[in-house]
């Protein structure tokens, strides 16, 4: 199938059959997918109606469901008892595919560069040959003998006509299929754009066939007018440009086809290749995943994935969920408790017993859904496509009407023939052929160089009507990564940075998210951590261990009192705020009096909350789906003023969320970075992922975000405006010059003005009205992008972490470890440069390693999102010296402070 006049023949087709209920045909993955009633209709007659359409189909392995449940629409329900869903591949050779390798697109845009390099070459070649004269000319310089002696001259006619005869053959030849095709569609009264393509070459072929005819007809017959009029109408270069020309189009097209079931294949990796066994006599054994059956014992390590979904039935641990829920921070697991597939144990050893195994498990599911969303088709119209069906029969009767009436009229075959050829050459889709993928091209190509990574067409063209908004939470909204965000201190005598620095000391030793961020802010600070000893951990509770002699404690509230550390109401107070923001607060204490609470939580991202403003500016709605629970959920839409929020919502409820807005009537788009947001992301209108999220999520997205910030969502929906503006000019450009070029070639103005069109200025038009839907679609090179500003979004919950009026020390009952911090606060200097230009990883590498070799700085921290170093210094460096180093890397500093 090559066009959207395929896809709709071969769904019309299957959807006469008796017991159909639905078909839908997707044009992408060369596939369909349809539910029937078993009794009325079977797999072999639904093949047998596609290979009668012209095309040839094979039932996908393993994708036969009763109920219907293949289907994409509302799979929950989709079939009744009798119902069968089943899902094909379809090719247009006639034979049956095997798997999904058929899928893929990268034989396709291999043997398509292949057909445009060879296409080009022989081109070239062709109107160098054909207009040898002419290029000579406009160079003003004379001709070389050989070249005069070889072409020029009614006596070298019939050289110059079977040379460019010679030339044209492999153009034909790569590009047959567009005649395959063509013809095979027009047998069965249904043709398409390849119709078109294949009429008007060949059209132009024959007649240049037929010249050749004539003027050794000329020669022979010693009719030197003859042969030269006919040396001056050979097509054969209208033939060849067609095919050239139509071949750059169709493979900036399948350009964007290679990669579409990558997102399923990463989905596939996910799952664990090999699950470890708990034998009856306690004895483990390492088998395929495949072979773990429902209610088996296996064991998951640290470290280790997961491999089926059950529960808990030995051991305790914390298991990152991420990959599934979205939720970052992992989920503490002790017997009773769930596990699901695919997720990573971080910490102890797991004995769980299997509950749902192989198709069944979440993962599955997850896979299960993305196929079927993917596989659907896309409520996109191929404008040209569509008009193509009527324009092509079209053309063809009016090239037949002109023939005719040439002939009654007594004009004589060849100026019949000639107008008829005329016709079909000027009328051929060109223009047609390139408007959309020529606007596309550029427009991805705009979208890249700000950031925006547009998969195809129908992204561009679905994002433009988008009315809808639904954004994950996670990685999306916020930083993906747990950060210390207030730090209220309680403990008289010590300061900030020190209650900071015992937190990060009993912190330390445990490898829980919620430590680590801790950890990670002392780091920051430069503060010297002590060493804790005799730590221990209390499941589910917190930790405890001796730091600098002193009995330290972190944890709950509950594990606090246990311990005889009781909180005053002010601080149940501010502990229950904290919880209402959407943050986790830990307690920290020493000996028996409450040191600090220290609050966690997954930042916003500087520029969600001017994204979501703007969003609203630009009267679209902004719904929230996450894992989180809802209070976080709550929190954040407080915040930033989001419409709606969904909070606790598993993959296969967001993915029923996108649905429930669609029949609505919503045009939604999905934001989203996890391998939880992938069937979400399928479903919805246009999915677009952050550049910083998974694999899974960006493969199975329309449009990445390579810079992770949601105003580039902006950016995005206005490219895609003008995009479609810029097609539906091409458009009209390419029928309004039909519709005063078709009348000109068919001789209608010849009985008043005298004027005919030589089919050689029809082939010419046709390349000029290539040229100006080319230049109009460079016209988006002008794009203007929407421009954030950092500052613009920025609150002081995007500051350092708040913290509580610090009580001045007594330095005398201050340990080793507050004297050292103490020392070091006198002597920290800090700086911030804001530094333009950085675009990915490597660039802040080198920035910081060129910072790093200066004299005097300690540390440099850098932020690829903020565009900025912010540097620790041990002694006064100038401003000079930091702006140069960071120029001498290639880069340019537009503030420090």
């Amino acid at each position: 199938m090559t066009c959207s006049a395929c896809s709709s023949h071969v769904e019309k087709s299957v959807a006469k059959l008796s017991g159909m209920e639905s078909v839908s045909v997707n044009l992408l993955t060369n596939s369909m997918q349809v539910v029937y009633d078993e009794t009325a209709c079977n797999e072999e007659k639904i093949i047998e109606a596609v290979e009668k359409a012209g095309y040839g189909a094979g039932l996908l392995q393993g994708e036969r469901r009763e109920g219907g449940a293949n289907l994409k629409e509302n799979p929950s329900d989709a079939g009744q008892a009798s119902g069968i869903g089943a899902a094909l591949d379809i090719d247009s050779a006639g034979k049956n595919l095997e798997g999904r390798e058929a899928l893929k697109g990268k034989k396709a845009n291999k043997e398509m560069k292949s057909r445009l390099i060879i296409s080009i070459v022989f081109m070239v070649l062709l109107m160098l040959v054909s207009m040898h004269h002419m290029f000579f000319m406009w160079l003003n310089l004379t001709p070389p003998k050989w070249l005069n002696d070889l072409f020029h001259g009614n006596e070298n006619a019939l050289t110059f006509a079977f040379t460019q005869f010679l030339l044209t053959l492999p153009i034909i030849y790569v590009n047959r299929k567009y005649y395959q095709t063509g013809f095979k569609t027009l047998l069965h009264l249904s043709p398409n754009m390849d119709s078109l393509i294949a009429i008007g070459s060949g059209a132009a072929l024959v007649y240049g066939i037929f010249a050749i005819y004539r003027i050794g007809y000329g020669l022979g017959h010693g009719n030197d007018a003859l042969v030269s009029r006919y040396a001056s109408d050979l097509y054969f270069e209208s033939a060849g440009m067609i095919l050239a020309l139509i071949t750059v189009g169709k493979y900036l097209e399948t350009r964007s086809k290679g990669k579409t079931s990558e997102a399923i294949e990463k989905l596939m990796d996910l799952s664990p290749k090999t699950a470890i066994l708990l034998m009856e006599n306690g004895e483990e054994k390492e088998i395929p995943t495949y072979q773990l059956k429902k209610e088996d014992l296996f064991v998951v390590k640290p470290g280790s994935l997961v491999p089926a979904d059950g529960v808990v039935v030995e051991g305790t641990s914390s298991i990152n969920e991420a990959a599934i829920t979205g939720e970052s921070i992992p989920v503490e697991k002790q017997p009773g408790d769930p596990v699901v597939s695919a997720t990573m144990n971080k910490a102890g050893r797991l004995v769980c017993k299997a509950l749902k195994v192989g198709e069944d498990t979440t993962l599955s599911q997850i896979i299960r859904l993305v196929e079927e969303a993917s596989s659907s088709k896309a409520p996109i119209a191929r404008m040209a496509d569509k008009i193509a069906g009527v324009f092509v029969p079209a053309v063809m009767v009016i090239a037949l009407v002109t023939f005719v009436v040439w002939m009654l009229t007594g004009g004589g075959f060849e100026a019949a023939i000639s107008s008829a050829i005329a016709v079909l050459v000027i009328s051929c889709p060109c223009a047609l052929g390139l408007a959309t993928p020529v606007a596309i091209m550029v427009g991805t190509g705009v979208g890249a160089k700000n950031g925006i990574l547009i998969k195809s067409g129908d992204a561009l063209q679905s994002a433009r009507d988008v009315d809808t908004v639904v954004l994950d939470k996670t990685g999306t909204i916020t930083e993906g990564k747990p950060k210390v965000t207030d730090i209220l201190g309680y403990e008289k005598d010590i300061t900030t940075n020190q209650m900071l620095a015992f937190a990060a000391a009993i912190e330390k030793p445990s490898e829980h998210p919620l430590a680590e961020a801790i950890v990670n802010e002392a780091l920051k600070k430069k503060l010297t951590i002590p060493k804790a000893e005799e730590f221990q951990a209390v499941f589910g509770k917190g930790v405890q261990g001796i730091c600098d002699g002193v009995k330290c404690l972190a944890g709950n509230q509950k594990f606090m009192e246990e311990n005889g550390v009781f909180l005053s109401g002010e601080q149940k107070d501010a502990l229950e705020k904290l919880s209402e923001e959407g943050k986790t607060p830990l307690l920290f204490a020493r000996e028996h009096g409450l040191t600090a609470i220290i609050a966690v939580a997954d930042i916003v991202k500087h520029s969600s909350e001017k994204a979501i403003e703007e969003l609203h500016k630009m009267n679209i709605e902004v719904v929230m789906l996450t894992g989180d629970n809802k209070r976080t959920a709550q929190a954040v839409q407080k915040k930033l003023g989001i419409n709606q929020v969904v909070a606790e919502v598993l993959p296969e409820d967001k993915e029923k969320e996108i649905r429930k807005l669609q029949k609505s009537g919503k045009k939604v788009a999905m934001i989203g970075d996890g391998i939880n947001d992938a069937p979400a992301l399928a479903a919805a209108d246009v999915g677009i992922a952050i550049g910083a999220g998974t694999d899974v999520a960006i493969d199975s997205a329309d449009i990445i975000l390579m810079k992770s910030r949601l105003t580039d969502v902006i950016t995005a929906i206005k490219l895609s405006r003008d995009v479609i503006r810029n097609i539906k000019e091409n458009l009209f450009w390419a029928f309004f010059y039909n519709m005063i070029g078709i009348p000109l070639a068919a001789g209608v103005w010849y009985p008043m003005f005298g004027i005919r069109l030589n089919p050689m200025f029809g082939a010419a038009a046709m390349s000029l009205s290539s040229l100006f839907v080319v230049g109009n679609a460079l016209r988006l090179r002008n794009f203007k992008p929407y421009i954030y500003q950092e500052t613009e979004g920025m609150s002081e919950d995007f500051s350092e972490p708040s913290v509580a009026a610090e009580p001045e020390p007594d330095m005398e009952i201050c340990s080793e470890t507050c004297k050292n911090n103490k020392e070091k606060e006198r002597k920290e200097m800090k700086k911030t440069m804001i530094i333009e230009g950085m675009m990915c990883a490597h660039c802040t590498g080198r920035v910081q390693k060129a910072l790093e070799e200066i004299e005097g700085v300690e540390s440099v921290s850098m932020s690829l999102e903020n565009k900025s170093a912010e540097l620790i210094l041990g002694s006064e460096v100038a401003d000079d010296v930091l702006k140069e180093a960071v120029a001498q890397a290639g880069y340019e500093v537009t503030e420090i402070k």
